[in-house]
């Protein structure tokens, strides 16, 4: 289990990314952060692997404490934690199997990452691939692969880390609805079966509907909603979007 203890993040600029937030995420379930761009579901996910630190407040894993305990605590974090991005972050040059394979690196020492990984890392990357249909890609350069496809690379490259926790940030905002469809069931499947925490971003109502085991809504930086989907009801929502609305309604 994660859990965040008021967590507070403050930019240097002065804008407040998230106001006091606690929250437990539960070992196993697929929860989603649902809100409009700059409500903090960003924010939140960086502070979770540690790409951002609270200005106040504090973040543990059970059974290990802060993740900002030291040095070696925050990078064991970060060895279990894969990440999923928006915009993929692949290498166009380098095929899907060498893309995923990067996944591995932080499991070898620096020196040894100037040599060529084991053949093990090949072989678990290679499943990693298959297992998001497209070990007969593996071969292709990411750059000629379709939007979908490339995501469903960072996915595999996420898993090749061997994590316990999975973030993913709007990881399909930029795919068409079928496209988004099938990538979010390739990582609900995956982390389904291999008992991963997974904690993803979302704006769409609808796949948060479909796929999350609990929801967290997020408005300003601030938790205005978390529970089942069943329990999202339309008041809710309007809480959840109503800052997105009000510059719709100014713009028109």
């Amino acid at each position: 289990m994660i859990s965040l203890h008021d967590v507070t993040v403050t930019y240097p600029n002065g804008v407040i990314a998230l106001h006091p937030t606690s929250a437990s995420f539960q070992r196993g379930k697929f929860i989603v952060l649902l809100g409009t761009s700059g409500a903090g579901k960003s924010t939140l996910l960086r502070s979770i692997n540690g790409l951002v630190r609270p200005t106040s407040g504090d973040i543990a894993v059970e059974g290990r404490g802060s993740i900002f305990a030291d040095r070696a605590q925050l990078r064991a974090h970060r060895r279990s934690t894969g990440m999923v991005f928006q915009q993929h972050h692949l290498i166009g040059r380098l095929t899907a199997l060498d893309n995923v394979l990067t996944g591995r690196l932080a499991a070898h020492s620096t020196l040894r990452t100037l040599l060529p990984l084991p053949r093990a890392d090949r072989l678990l990357a290679l499943e990693a691939l298959d297992r998001v249909g497209l070990a007969d890609r593996a071969l292709d350069r990411a750059d000629q692969l379709s939007g979908g496809q490339q995501q469903r690379v960072g996915i595999a490259r996420a898993m090749a880390q061997k994590p316990e926790i999975m973030l993913a940030d709007e990881p399909v905002a930029s795919l068409d609805p079928a496209t988004s469809i099938k990538v979010l069931e390739d990582l609900h499947r995956i982390c389904r079966e291999d008992g991963i925490t997974a904690i993803v971003s979302l704006h769409q109502v609808d796949l948060a509907r479909q796929f999350a085991d609990h929801i967290i809504g997020l408005s300003q930086g601030r938790i205005v909603f978390e529970g089942t989907p069943d329990r999202l009801a339309s008041v809710t929502l309007d809480q959840i979007y109503a800052v997105e609305r009000q510059s719709l309604a100014k713009a028109a």
